[in-house]
Parts: structure tokens; sequence; C-alpha cells
């Protein structure tokens, strides 16, 4: 078999480790593998920076991502480290806005990536999965919001 092929089941077996379209079914985690692709980022590198258009997001397969924002004086400040599993990214993808954060490989990655192009092309093509994927990524969102508006309470106490 062609190569491709190749390529499309290790995306699938990633997608489906990754924990976050635990939903889909078997058959949808082929379908999904089809419009994402593979990069693998050097410790330091930056995968995009805080201003940045947003389009793509990222799943950890491998590795850790710093997250870090500017501050009032110009300084970078890592505010959270993410590991295998975790999505990040997503709500550029989503908004069209551009990175509210800078994303630093803080080691060695392997990362899957979803272009905005390539989701525009699924919900086109397979809206079923596509609308699968987009809301295990809000579900996701709405996670994190959730816990963020937890932290913001617990510190006002």
């Amino acid at each position: 078999m062609p190569q491709p092929t190749l390529l499309n089941n290790e995306i699938r077996d990633m997608l489906m480790d990754c924990g976050l379209f635990d939903p889909l079914l078997a058959e949808d985690f082929h379908v999904a593998a089809g419009y994402f692709n593979i990069s693998s980022i050097a410790q330091g590198e930056a995968i995009f920076r805080e201003g940045d258009a947003g389009t793509f997001m990222c799943i950890i397969h491998s590795g850790q991502v710093a997250v870090q924002k500017t501050n009032h004086e110009g300084q970078r400040l890592t505010i959270a480290t993410l590991r295998s599993g975790r999505a990040f990214g997503e709500m550029a993808v989503l908004d069209g806005e551009r990175r509210s954060a800078s994303c630093i490989a803080a080691s060695d990655c392997v990362l899957l990536n979803l272009g905005k192009d390539s989701l525009e092309k699924m919900l086109n093509e397979t809206p079923r999965v596509a609308a699968k994927i987009i809301r295990a990524i809000a579900i996701a969102l709405s996670k994190r919001l959730r816990m963020a508006d937890g932290q913001l309470l617990s510190q006002q106490v």
C-alpha cells in the first residue's frame, strides 16, 4: 500500500490515544485522520506566538508545550505547561481571532495539527464527523473555562 495509508493509520491511532475525541466511533477516527497532519518540533522552538493569526490547532502526542503570555513590562511568563493528550490553539481555529498566547516546545514534541482550512473542508465533506470533532473541542474548552472560573473564585475568597 502507498505511504499515505500508513500515515493515515498512524494519525488515526494518535487521535484515538489522545482522549479528546473519545465519543467518536472507530470509522469516525479513520475519516478524521485524513484532515490532520503530524509535525515534530524541537525543544525551544515556537509553535506560534501571541498575536499570530490562528490558522491551526494542535494536540500533543508526545512532549511538553509551554504556554506563555507577555506581561505589561514585556516579559514572557509561562502560565501553563501542557502534556501529551492536551489540545491547544483551538480557540483561534474556531473563532478566527489572533493567538492569545505563545506556545513554545518545552521538550521535543510530536504534534497532531488541524488547520482551519482542513476543518472547513471536513465540515463540507464529512459534516457528521466534523460536528463530533467541534463538539469535543467545545467540551474541552468549556471544562477549561469552568476550571479557570473556579480558580478565580478561590483567589477571591
